[in-house]
């Protein structure tokens, strides 16, 4: 059974865990471990992907503890006998207060609102830490685990599996190498949503006997349970728990392009949508990134598609996009001045090129290091037989994630359908003429939900 913990209980003993984690310092990853260490990892969110991720981690080390508000989510886990010897809990702050002297490393598998808070407990007390893509709710939260991550040296990694995908390796490569010529402008583009969006906020029900409500809330506003609205798929269209369409699916479909062209702080970006009430996503969106200039490449535009948005067929000089059975395209089409690199499909795990007659060019050879798979490079910067997993907080992940989630306040702008044009600030982490934004930049917490 899963242990309840008062709110009273959380708020007394919340600054002294938060201090605990923080004079505790971090572990010392930097130095060399055995291959034949078996790392102790504890699972936070064990259901939708932390089913894998929790597999992830009972393949590669050994589970000793998982933590869901879930209470059938974990009775079914510990029947598997990966899980047999792991200690339950409903609220992760407790699990690391009590196991935080017997854990190695965490999986992040929660709704996108409690990843910040979950991660930076692990990485403030010195844990290795793999969170499920987007990284963070907020651009601030991004930002904030890159720096944490890099002070503590902790191993780190994003759920974007697709970022170890040999195909996305092989077009980012060839964009980085420059045969196709300057790049002109990347198109990126997903189905998604695939659940209710654009919605009123329901009336309250009560929240069923198996699941501790207050927990899945969190640092989130309070609000009444409402059957099928929120747990366990669709709150990715609520404002206080998701990041929408753009944050589902664009560390996955944004990944290549990212990767190979550089698509780190832009400095303007804007929307326009089908309308939101600032409480629910909007239905569909358009959205429009400047990057600026860069050793490698020019001044480009990025254009994001979702809803049913997509970008011109035309793109292609005369192909076809691939298309699903419903009709709907999903993927990344880079334009550049000697050709179009066309991904299809939501992990860049497609790849042709097109010249201006509308001809497949042959792929170039180019040079990149295959991944071990996704977790498994996770699981080896943690024995030390890598430095770092290519989709690290540091260097990837925080910045992938601060670019796509920044889409979102171009969004939070056009809740009447055309926002302004947002300017952008990345040094100052600042909308530098858009105030009304920027508690989407950086959110407020629920007392009792914070590390300071």
């Amino acid at each position: 059974m899963i242990r309840k913990t008062t709110r009273r209980d959380f708020v007394k003993h919340t600054s002294a865990l938060g201090a605990a984690l923080f004079v505790g310092g971090p572990q010392a990853f930097s130095q060399e471990r055995s291959p034949n260490e078996r790392i102790r990892y504890a699972c936070i969110g064990v259901s939708g992907k932390g089913d894998s991720d929790s597999s992830d981690a009972a393949n590669h080390g050994d589970v000793v503890a998982i933590c869901d508000i879930d209470d059938r989510k974990l009775r079914a886990r510990k029947v598997d006998d990966r899980f047999k010897n792991a200690e339950t809990f409903a609220d992760y702050r407790e699990m690391f207060e009590k196991m935080g002297d017997k854990i190695d490393a965490v999986t992040v598998s929660t709704p996108d609102h409690h990843h910040y808070l979950a991660t930076a407990l692990a990485l403030s007390a010195g844990k290795a830490a793999f969170t499920q893509k987007p990284l963070t709710h907020s651009v601030w939260e991004a930002r904030e685990l890159a720096r944490l991550a890099r002070e503590n040296d902790c191993p780190t990694q994003m759920g974007n599996q697709g970022t170890s995908n040999s195909t996305l390796r092989t077009s980012a490569a060839i964009l980085k190498g420059g045969s196709l010529g300057p790049i002109q402008e990347v198109h990126v583009t997903t189905n998604r949503p695939v659940w209710p969006q654009g919605n009123d906020r329901p009336e309250g029900t009560d929240a069923p006997p198996f699941l501790d409500w207050d927990l899945w809330l969190g640092p989130a506003p309070e609000r009444p349970y409402a059957d099928d609205f929120y747990h366990p798929f669709a709150w990715r269209g609520w404002w206080d728990f998701g990041t929408g369409a753009l944050g589902d699916m664009a560390c996955h479909t944004f990944n290549m392009p990212f990767m190979g062209v550089g698509l780190k702080d832009p400095v303007s970006i804007q929307a326009w949508t089908s309308g939101h009430n600032m409480d629910s996503y909007p239905q569909k969106s358009k959205i429009k990134f400047e990057f600026p200039e860069t050793e490698d490449r020019p001044a480009i535009p990025v254009w994001w598609y979702d809803g049913g948005n997509e970008p011109e067929e035309s793109l292609l000089n005369g192909q076809k996009f691939e298309r699903n059975s419903k009709g709907e395209t999903t993927g990344a089409v880079i334009v550049c001045e000697g050709g179009v690199l066309y991904s299809p499909g939501d992990y860049g795990q497609g790849l042709k090129i097109i010249d201006a007659d509308g001809n497949d060019m042959p792929i170039p050879d180019v040079e990149f290091e295959e991944s071990p798979g996704h977790f498994t490079e996770f699981h080896q910067s943690i024995i030390g037989e890598r430095d770092r997993a290519t989709s690290n907080f540091e260097n990837y992940a925080g910045p992938l994630t601060e670019t796509i989630l920044l889409g979102n306040l171009a969004v939070w702008a056009a809740a009447g359908g055309e926002g302004k044009k947002i300017e952008w600030d990345a040094q100052s982490v600042t909308a530098t003429n858009a105030p009304e934004v920027m508690h989407v930049v950086r959110r407020e917490y629920r007392d009792g939900w914070s590390l300071s």
